[in-house]
């Protein structure tokens, strides 16, 4: 079994990686930094290399007290929906009609079932979105993506919007399935989010190669 410390250790030595967790403990002691400290790398806890099924690029942490827990797109058990999630579970009910929906937005379920749930930037200070892009956490979430991509195959990777597009460049195409559409947030998600039907066509590719489908409804 490969895993992420073996994939990423040169990565977490350079000068850039090590400046990074400097500035974000210095943020912390200055302002409200969300994740909790122990759950900044939750994506990669819960799930190593070799199992990830599906990747769903996220921006940035949720920036509202209670919301971030190092899963993009997801929120612990008893936080309110926010309307990005909201809009990806009414997706997966178009997809999985006859499927009982989600009770909950904590989607650590997918994540130990091979769903890779990485934001592209790993921290935020309360209130304000992207306030730690360019601080060096995209260099180390795309050394990851293009790794992570280039030692494995068979991986889905699901893009929603322009700014998780642009990591397209660090996939090959032909040794995994890439399926791209709108954000889900409520500004783009009418403009066709909802006729992706990623979901079904994740699940659909993995067993066209014999990998176990993800249980979105589960």
């Amino acid at each position: 079994m490969s895993d992420w410390s073996a994939l990423l250790a040169d990565e977490k030595q350079k000068p850039y990686f090590i400046q990074l967790l400097q500035q974000v403990e210095q943020a912390r002691q200055q302002s409200i930094v969300y994740p909790a400290p122990e759950h900044v790398f939750n994506a990669l806890k819960l799930i190593e290399p070799d199992q990830v099924k599906v990747v769903i690029l996220g921006q940035d942490p949720y920036h509202g007290p209670g919301q971030a827990h190092g899963l993009s797109f997801s929120v612990p058990d008893g936080v309110k929906l926010p309307p990005s999630l909201r809009n990806i579970l009414k997706a997966i009910q178009l997809d999985y009609p006859d499927s009982s929906p989600p009770q909950n937005g904590d989607l650590t379920r997918w994540a130990v079932q091979g769903v890779l749930l990485l934001n592209t930037v790993l921290t935020v200070e309360q209130g304000k979105a992207h306030s730690h892009a360019n601080w060096g956490w995209e260099t180390f979430t795309d050394t990851l993506i293009k790794r992570l991509a280039d030692q494995h195959e068979n991986i889905v990777f699901l893009l929603w919007g322009a700014h998780a597009q642009k990591k397209e460049r660090l996939i090959d195409d032909n040794k995994h399935c890439v399926l791209k559409t709108v954000h889900p947030s409520p500004l783009s998600a009418h403009r066709g989010f909802f006729d992706a039907h990623h979901f079904r066509k994740a699940n659909d590719y993995l067993q066209s190669v014999g990998r176990t489908p993800v249980s979105w409804s589960a």
